[in-house]
């Protein structure tokens, strides 16, 4: 019997990684399966593990007041080398770009564990953008032995940087996360009624969305946009908002005080509209069930730019790079970074144009068909490999 670590410590991750979590423990037959847990967002991490009814085995808690990525990095360090003193897995999978990534990643190289990274091979070849989410790939993906590619891209970008190990193409977890929870508000009314509870108490009314009315859905917290390039975005947002009275805008805003900061700079200390709507942060079933019934998605986020187009929703992405070209090229994303003049164009033109719409909202998503956790197992059970192998 394998035993399998699953480190993630950032709701992103946890997205991601609980329905993957999920599918190992499907099989206990040949899996002993391990959930390690940084709490890197804490709150917003617990929300998911609760959606997913998913129990750490080890929670690190490293969370701590005004601590910055050198304190994250070597409190993750030092926590898994205790945790490897206590259980020494066959493998330890880890997820995407976060310091929790590379961290554990390379805690478990000094242990001598093989790590497997799943969502391997997204690049921007900027290692300042994202800040500090391209380096943080970069590094994880030396040291992984198994990387598990969402694309054929991303697949090209390992082989391109000769990497130790084997490369698969999975498909992306975060669809079988999305479809999940799709799945679950469509087939019980009771719990679509209680999120929509949520949301008007968080600060909502979803049925202010009867007889097509639009919405723009916003997300915004990247490091690298803080200051100027997050005063730009907000203002644009909030034209737009005066510009289209009939459109609402729907933003739950991040904890993070830089973001609230821009936003109050912006829109005053009073942040009540007619049509404008700052909520907080939202769990992520309540997110989906937004997202399900936007028009447009208006983000600087990484995940969304995989989800929303799963669900046929446009996305404008408020960033200069992205390491995800596969949805540009297929159409589902457009990059505006935080040019105020091209944020206003891009969501006027999807909002008043129905062909420039309908040729995003129909394009293809790239990133999968919810089937990426059952290959990954299969892998790392040896059922069928050279099928997904390059």
């Amino acid at each position: 019997m394998k035993t399998i670590m699953l480190v993630f410590g950032t709701r992103p991750e946890a997205i991601k990684m609980c329905p993957l979590v999920k599918e190992f423990q499907k099989r206990t037959d040949v899996f002993n399966t391990i959930v390690c847990v940084t709490g890197q967002h804490r709150e917003m991490l617990d929300q998911v593990l609760n959606i997913f009814d998913v129990k750490p085995d080890f929670d690190m808690n490293i969370m701590r007041q005004g601590q910055d990525l050198t304190d994250v990095t070597v409190r993750i360090l030092t926590g898994m080398r205790d945790i490897f003193k206590t259980c020494k897995p066959d493998v330890v999978l880890v997820h995407g770009d976060t310091t929790t990534s590379t961290a554990a990643s390379l805690a478990a190289f000094y242990a001598q564990i093989p790590v497997g990274h799943v969502e391997a091979g997204l690049r921007t070849h900027n290692i300042y953008s994202p800040w500090p989410e391209e380096m943080n790939r970069q590094i994880t993906g030396r040291i992984a032995k198994y990387h598990f590619s969402p694309t054929l891209l991303s697949k090209k970008n390992l082989i391109e940087e000769r990497v130790y190990g084997d490369i698969y193409i999975t498909g992306n977890t975060v669809i079988d996360a999305l479809h999940m929870v799709v799945d679950k508000l469509k087939n019980d009314k009771n719990l679509s009624l209680e999120k929509e509870k949520k949301l008007f108490n968080a600060g909502y009314d979803v049925s202010r969305l009867n007889n097509d009315k639009k919405l723009v859905l916003i997300t915004g917290h990247r490091r690298e946009n803080f200051g100027s390039g997050f005063i730009r975005m907000v203002t644009a947002m909030k034209d737009l908002s005066e510009k289209y009275k009939d459109v609402d805008f729907v933003y739950p805003m991040h904890l993070n005080p830089n973001v609230r900061k821009s936003i109050h700079e912006v829109f005053g200390e009073n942040l009540k509209r007619p049509n404008f709507f700052f909520i907080e942060p939202l769990q992520y079933i309540e997110f989906v069930y937004l997202m399900e019934k936007s028009t447009i998605v208006l983000t600087d986020s990484g995940g969304i730019q995989e989800e929303a187009p799963a669900l046929g929703k446009p996305v404008l992405v408020m960033r200069d790079t992205t390491e995800r070209p596969e949805a540009l090229a297929y159409g589902t994303v457009h990059l505006v970074g935080t040019d105020y003049d091209k944020i206003i164009s891009e969501v006027s033109m999807l909002l008043e144009d129905i062909d420039a719409y309908d040729k995003m909202s129909k394009a293809v998503n790239p990133y999968g068909d919810g089937n990426a956790c059952n290959r990954i197992v299969r892998i790392l059970n040896d059922e069928n490999v050279d099928q997904y192998k390059v």
